[in-house]
């Protein structure tokens, strides 16, 4: 399967563009993102877990990392509340489950650099934020590796931030309120991915909450 395979162009999936699909494990479906391969694949996707759901034990050949959106996930190493940000490097393994009032989590796999090896778990709820490069705008840094970065940016209500050009392309999931930018309005549930020497100039009127990633698009992953 390829899904959105061309990193070299634009693309933006707004909730009502929405498209669940059930994966192998009952009571998990997926709504894909952009996808390299079939059942192992680079992927970026947003999985629901029903209550009580469960996945089968598995090994990260690529690694994994994901964001808590909804729920309590969790597996042998403990239990992950919405706001979570994890990272399994390649080579680990585990068994997920969830409880009673199901989960949703943003995930992307087969992403990791080789080197990549440092484990995390960040609950973003009681770690504090930074002040921006400019007004309005706080910065949670989630993970830095090479040329990628990854954090939680929040916008005060009314923030505007200078044009910009994404040197390594950029990747933003909205989390809450309405991201803007000359392209259009991003409301909480977005997915973006912006190529390689994009360039734009955000704002929010109302204030947001966004996922970004940055400077991991620069290699062509077919």
């Amino acid at each position: 399967m390829r899904l959105n395979a061309d990193f070299s162009q634009r693309v933006v999936i707004r909730p009502d563009n929405y498209s669940w699909v059930d994966s192998p494990a009952s009571g998990v479906r997926r709504m894909m993102l952009d996808r390299i391969g079939d059942e192992v694949a680079r992927a970026t996707t947003i999985v629901e877990f029903a209550p009580n759901s469960q996945f089968d034990a598995h090994t990260h050949g690529g690694g994994e990392e994901y964001f808590v959106l909804e729920g309590v996930f969790s597996d042998e190493s403990g239990n992950f509340p919405a706001g979570s940000y994890v990272r399994n490097p390649i080579g680990t393994s585990h068994k997920p489950h969830v409880g009673p009032e199901g989960c949703k989590i943003l995930v992307k796999l087969h992403q990791f650099a080789d080197d990549d090896v440092e484990q995390k778990a960040i609950d973003t709820h009681i770690t504090p934020f930074s002040p921006g490069s400019v007004p309005g705008l706080t910065v949670l840094p989630l993970h830095s590796h090479g040329t990628e970065n990854v954090a939680l940016v929040r916008w005060a209500p009314g923030t505007n931030f200078v044009p910009h050009q994404h040197w390594g392309g950029e990747e933003i999931f909205v989390l809450e309120g309405v991201f803007q930018d000359e392209h259009g309005d991003y409301p909480a549930g977005t997915w973006l991915r912006s190529p390689h020497l994009s360039q734009h100039k955000p704002w929010s009127d109302q204030g947001c909450l966004i996922y970004v990633k940055t400077g991991h698009l620069t290699d062509d992953p077919a």
